[in-house]
């Protein structure tokens, strides 16, 4: 493994990108990465903040606690948002519009497919009544409809502190310039 320190603190490659089969059966191309704990795991965030465009949408998967909202947070600061962004684990969606782009977090852990689908989620990543983006969503395999394009970011923990963290980026989601400013050229 090669030791980075490059924007997101410590943070070890894994593994390169490959192909694996996605969760609708297409192939997406995986890129893997293993974080030494929280602050690794939120200055990843900042960088995606800095990095994401407009109208980006993100799904986040893992445990309870794998460090979802950790993410968020760091996405939040990079974006530039000084107010505190906490799980909108009972409040469903939390929506931050003081950073370079608005920024909106939806948690749907405790929802039925049918809550979801009655919620019209689309409307955050399709931009036509809210202003786009970056959308990043906890539990997305709730959901029924999903954009044509993501990235799905997968936590784990690795050990007692390590995070390994796995980017599949779906449909036309173009990833090439968040490897760049990771330090990665695949």
């Amino acid at each position: 493994m090669v030791g980075r320190k490059r924007l997101i603190g410590t943070f070890k490659r894994a593994g390169d990108a490959v192909l694996v089969q996605g969760m609708q059966g297409e192939k997406e191309r995986l890129i893997k990465f293993t974080l030494a704990g929280a602050e690794a795991t939120r200055s990843l965030g900042i960088t995606l903040g800095r990095s994401l465009k407009a109208g980006s949408v993100i799904f986040l998967e893992g445990d309870l606690g794998s460090g979802k909202t950790t993410l968020v947070q760091g996405i939040g600061a990079g974006l530039g948002i000084t107010e505190s962004i906490v799980s909108p684990t009972f409040t469903l969606i939390n929506e931050y519009s003081e950073g370079r782009l608005p920024l909106y977090h939806l948690d749907l852990y405790r929802l039925q497919l049918q809550e979801v689908a009655a919620m019209q989620l689309e409307t955050y990543w399709e931009g036509i009544e809210l202003p786009l983006g970056i959308v990043a969503i906890e539990w997305a395999d709730r959901l029924d409809y999903k954009p044509p394009s993501y990235l799905r970011i997968c936590l784990t923990y690795q050990g007692e502190a390590e995070r390994v963290v796995e980017f599949f980026p779906v449909g036309e989601f173009q990833i090439d310039y968040l490897l760049n400013e990771l330090g990665n050229n695949y």
